[in-house]
């Protein structure tokens, strides 16, 4: 796919409060605290507090969101340069997404046994501090996407979340969040690519009524949640489905979503739980099928002069260094479409 010619913008760096202009001011969005002046680079989000401690040999891979950038360094597809670090979302962030009931128990841990089975999380201080520095991680993607065309996080997809309540390993709907910060301030469309194995049921809901953000989903129709919600356009795929017929079945419905819809910003979640390796998942995805969709995604929108601000999506394996790597195919596909496009 030839690349047109970019029109974000190429003028130098801007400072802490400064990124993006005041675009996001009505939401109280926010910015980085550390930006890389001298990296022209992909911008990679990361923050060392994705992390926190769960019960030993729990099912959630948290250490995977560490040896991400860990993996994507090693093998130089990107240096340190170029990893800028989100602040944490406020509560004032999140309310534009979650109820203050909810977030007024979600932080002071007053989350009951029930809920907490739901999420699949104890409540810990630690687990609200790393959701809310996720959620602040893909914010940041969005704002660095707005300027700068493509962004990827180590982080983020958490869709399952309502706004009263987590779910399915979601405590705080990150990709809602952003996409709210976008519209609130701005006519700006959204559209979201979800592309995880699981339906973002939690995303559906929440934009199930507002016209300015389409929500995307591929999915497996027999996997979690049990009760799918209804988003602008479902695709619910058949369980062993393989790499060519997934991405024929992207193919068929990305182009005209985004010549129809026209929006002025994608968020992709690029889910690594179709793999046929996957603990949770349920289709037949290789690492090269993977590769070919992230890389087809991302052309597309670009090429389109549509910025793309990606997060990993879920993605789950008791071999951490295997999922780690496995979810970095979405940064390696951004590094190749960065240098293709000369962005």
């Amino acid at each position: 796919m030839t690349c047109l010619k970019q029109t974000f913008s190429k003028g130098p760096r801007l400072r802490v409060g400064r990124l993006v202009g005041a675009a996001l001011t009505s939401c109280r969005c926010f910015h980085a605290e550390l930006v890389r002046h001298e990296s022209s680079g992909l911008p990679i989000i990361h923050h060392s507090r994705y992390v926190c401690e769960l019960p030993p040999n729990h099912r959630f891979p948290i250490g995977k969101f560490p040896r991400v950038l860990h993996c994507l360094i090693k093998d130089q597809v990107i240096t340190q340069k170029q990893v800028w670090v989100p602040e944490i979302a406020s509560k004032d962030l999140l309310s534009c997404v979650h109820t203050e009931e909810y977030l007024n128990n979600f932080m002071n841990g007053k989350i009951n046994e029930q809920e907490q089975r739901r999420t699949g999380f104890p409540w810990s201080e630690g687990i609200v501090r790393r959701c809310r520095y996720e959620t602040g991680g893909t914010v940041l993607a969005a704002e660095v996407a707005l300027q700068r065309g493509l962004a990827c996080s180590t982080a983020g997809g958490t869709h399952h979340a309502f706004p009263s309540y987590g779910s399915g390993f979601c405590l705080l709907n990150d990709l809602a969040v952003a996409a709210k910060c976008l519209i609130s301030s701005s006519e700006r469309k959204v559209l979201i690519v979800d592309l995880d194995v699981h339906q973002g049921d939690g995303t559906a809901f929440i934009f199930k009524e507002e016209p300015r953000v389409f929500t995307f989903s591929v999915h497996c129709g027999k996997s979690f949640p049990l009760r799918k919600q209804q988003s602008d356009l479902d695709i619910s795929v058949e369980e062993g489905l393989e790499d060519k017929e997934y991405l024929s079945t992207v193919e068929a419905h990305l182009p005209w979503l985004l010549e129809s819809f026209r929006p002025d910003v994608v968020l992709y979640d690029a889910g690594v739980d179709p793999h046929w390796e996957d603990e949770l998942g349920r289709l037949r995805l290789t690492d090269q099928g993977l590769y070919r969709r992230d890389l087809y995604v991302l052309k597309t929108a670009v090429s389109r002069s549509v910025p793309v601000a990606a997060v990993i999506g879920g993605g789950y394996s008791r071999d951490i260094d295997k999922l780690a790597l496995r979810h970095s195919i979405v940064h390696r596909a951004a590094s190749q479409v960065w240098r293709e496009c000369g962005m």
